[in-house]
């Protein structure tokens, strides 16, 4: 499936749309270029499962727990992880078995640890403009977008 959006509200609109979607255990692997979007597009997803605070990048602690929502959302950012070995040693499995909603920014660092994930790769087409798109998972869930 692909969308438009025009400006970032609309890309965590259409976040927050798929949000409703998501079932325990989801993982959305993101990937796109710095900037493209991909922690606006997890706001809405937040947003979407009831969660109301601020929904920050994960840069520097590299996941952050959204809870209080219908389902938890665990936001990675895998920028500075080598490889899908490290992913284990911060408790990969552990947030797996929460059964909420992992979503994986720089997913490429740990693409070997991934069964399955909705893939959403968001392409910036100009300032405010981003083609995204939606991949793998249980893609016939999503037909209602």
């Amino acid at each position: 499936m692909e969308f438009i959006t025009n400006s970032p509200e609309e890309t965590e609109a259409l976040g927050e749309k798929l949000a409703t979607l998501l079932t325990p255990g989801t993982v959305i692997a993101y990937r796109g270029n710095l900037g493209a979007g991909k922690t606006a597009f997890t706001r809405g997803l937040a947003r979407g499962l009831g969660y109301q605070e601020q929904v920050t990048s994960p840069t520097y602690t590299i996941v952050n727990e959204y809870l209080g929502g219908r389902l938890p959302l665990f936001h990675f950012d895998m920028y500075r992880l080598r490889d899908a070995d490290s992913l284990f040693d911060i408790g990969w499995d552990d947030y797996l078995d929460r059964n909420g909603v992992c979503a994986v920014e720089w997913s490429e660092n740990v693409w070997d640890a991934l069964e399955n994930p909705l893939c959403i790769t968001i392409h910036k087409l100009n300032e405010n403009t981003r083609r995204i798109v939606l991949e793998g998972g249980d893609e016939n869930a999503f037909a209602g977008l």
